[in-house]
């Protein structure tokens, strides 16, 4: 069952995403003290009493200026009324009513959806009440004064709120896959977001940047949900000063650890850059799966080929996501756009994936037999007693030898190489972990003295 919206509408800088950020009790929603950080709608779960619903942040209204994002801010604001089951007005108390806010009132008025007025930045409860009576002329009914910085006021905001939401029923708990997008700027995740749920659900321009929020989107497929968070364009570090960018990278990194999936985002026509292979060690380091998407596949002139030479490239710089589907995809089109979930579901189900200790030790048996570890100079050859998986997403396995010094990077990499022959694990990265016998001694004599004393 889907929660009730709420969309949170106002001029630029009322402090909305502030306020947001008070009625989710989280820090989701970029806050800086300048006018249209928010551009996209972005979503955020909160409850009061009984109620649970989703609270949209929008972009700053403004509708006598078509320049830059606004008219593109316009519509997402639109998008955000149509679907939502009530709306706030934020309004900035300190300021007084202004000619923006006399407009938004009048076309919020037209609208069948009930509206309550949040009159923010009443730091003071006394002050505030004498703030907030200027609005009573928008015609909105009764101005609520609050602080999103302090939380001032927001319960009494919160009251009249609940009583235009549905009643929360018992929701049934969704296995729902994250997924995130992600990419340098301008490669077209945006495109790639609105292609999946065939609509105008982020803003797609050809300037660099657009993006800054994190933005989430539910799609079904059969009983399966995916919640696709489009990220902010990550740019060089140096390139990057404090300001609504750092947080937006910021945000970025944070999907990318609590997603699922990773959807790595590559531009076809530019080829994979430095920053695609940082992006690409990011991924692996957080031990997310990973599809690697190369997109506007359509621009790319091509020949018998040019996948091939194009699939030889990713992998000498992507080589630490070798184990990583990649589908070359066109936003614009839609060209195997829908092939993109069927990866994401195969990623998924080999990152959960657990492979039983028999399986384990037929491989490393059959790998050593193979190849014998090496000896050193002394004489003195690594041996693998045996193997076990001991946990999944990543899915990471411990090898018990009698001394990890012994085995060297070569080795290893041939070890994972068979794992990867023989168990697949397409989609998802693994993890070996190579313990010495003088460790489980240790371990063992530490027990000992644990079940004496």
């Amino acid at each position: 069952m889907a929660l009730p919206v709420v969309a949170i509408i106002g001029r630029p800088n009322v402090g909305k995403s502030t306020l947001v950020n008070r009625l989710a009790g989280a820090k989701e929603a970029i806050v800086y003290d300048q006018p249209g950080v928010t551009r996209d709608r972005t979503y955020q779960t909160a409850f009061w009493k009984d109620r649970e619903f989703q609270v949209v942040d929008t972009g700053g209204l403004v509708f006598a200026d078509d320049s830059e994002f606004l008219p593109h801010i316009r519509e997402q604001a639109l998008a955000a009324l149509a679907e939502a089951a009530a709306a706030i007005l934020v309004v900035d108390g300190q300021s007084g009513p202004t000619e923006s806010d006399r407009e938004i009132a009048t076309w919020l008025r037209q609208q069948s959806v009930p509206v309550l007025l949040a009159v923010n930045k009443c730091e003071s409860p006394e002050a505030g009440i004498i703030q907030a009576a200027q609005f009573w002329e928008l015609g909105l009914g009764e101005p609520y004064p609050v602080s999103g910085i302090h939380g001032s006021g927001t319960g009494e905001l919160l009251d009249a709120l609940v009583s235009h939401l549905p009643a929360m029923s018992e929701l049934e708990a969704d296995d729902e896959i994250r997924v995130a997008i992600v990419g340098r700027p301008n490669v077209g995740k945006s495109s790639l977001l609105n292609a999946f749920v065939g609509e105008s659900r982020a803003i797609v321009s050809p300037i660099s940047g657009t993006t800054r929020d994190t933005i989430d989107m539910v799609v079904s497929r059969g009983e399966q949900r995916y919640r696709l968070v489009d990220t902010a364009g990550i740019r060089k570090k140096k390139n990057v000063s404090y300001g609504p960018e750092f947080f937006s990278i910021n945000r970025s990194f944070k999907a990318i650890r609590r997603s699922d999936v990773v959807l790595l985002v590559v531009d076809a026509v530019d080829g994979i850059t430095e920053q695609d292979q940082k992006l690409a060690g990011r991924i692996e380091d957080d031990g997310r799966a990973c599809v690697v998407v190369v997109n506007k596949w359509d621009a790319v002139e091509k020949d018998s080929h040019t996948i091939y030479d194009y699939n030889r490239q990713i992998g000498a710089k992507l080589y630490f996501l070798d184990w990583a589907k990649r589908l070359y995809v066109s936003a614009l089109t839609g060209q195997r756009v829908p092939k993109i979930l069927d990866a994401v579901d195969e990623a998924v189900a080999q990152h959960r994936r657990r492979v039983s200790t028999s399986v384990v030790n037929e491989v490393l048996e059959d790998a050593v037999s193979w190849h014998t570890p090496p000896t050193t100079r002394q004489g003195r050859q690594g041996r693998i007693y045996y193997g076990t998986q001991v946990t999944t997403q990543p899915p990471s396995f411990t090898l018990f030898v009698n001394d990890p010094k012994l085995l060297t990077d070569n080795y290893r990499r041939y070890i994972e190489r068979q794992f990867r022959e023989n168990l697949g694990f397409e989609g998802a990265p693994i993890r070996l972990f190579w313990r010495g016998k003088k460790m489980r001694d240790l371990d063992r004599d530490s027990v000992n003295r644990a079940t004496k004393v």
